[in-house]
């Protein structure tokens, strides 16, 4: 892993000890990006969006050590002031909307939006919402990637390149 290489780090932003940012990781100001978190190459990370990496804190009670691991994969957006609970994966190409409170793992390519957060559509790696016809295919508007839904999971036709 090309640890933080391209990276671009926005103001008020606290890396801890550990976290390993990808290739080309957009970090926006005012977000801070905990021990136990893992950053995949092209992820976007929102204006003050929080990462939590204790799931019990209490300011008496040291949990140093007991951090619980968030992954976030290739490709994933999570939106402003969007809150990501520790120990649930978010999937590659994933978009978490603004404002979102995430408590359980993410699906690839999943739109999630509201507090808890729900899954309310399919994202294309070009930040679109697919619309899936009856065979279970969709066309992202801009690029032109099909996508299939099978089984409750979306995936790219032609596993070629991504954007540009």
């Amino acid at each position: 892993m090309h640890d933080r290489e391209n990276c671009n780090i926005g103001q008020n932003v606290v890396i801890s000890p550990d976290v390993k940012l990808g290739r080309n990781v957009k970090v926006q100001n005012n977000v801070s990006i905990y021990t136990g978190v893992e950053c995949e190459d092209d992820v976007f990370l929102g204006p003050s969006m929080v990462f939590t990496n204790v799931i019990n804190p209490r300011s008496a009670v040291v949990r140093r050590g007991e951090y619980l691991r968030t992954l976030v994969k290739t490709g994933a957006s999570i939106g402003a002031n969007a809150t990501i609970v520790c120990g649930h994966d978010i999937g590659r190409f994933a978009f978490i909307g603004a404002g979102a409170v995430v408590t359980k793992e993410v699906p690839d390519y999943a739109l999630v939006v509201g507090n808890p957060a729900r899954q309310t559509g399919w994202m294309s790696e070009f930040g679109h919402k697919l619309k899936f016809d009856a065979k279970g295919e969709a066309t992202c508007q801009e690029s032109g990637q099909v996508y299939v839904l099978k089984n409750g999971k979306v995936a790219r036709r032609d596993a070629g390149s991504g954007p540009a």
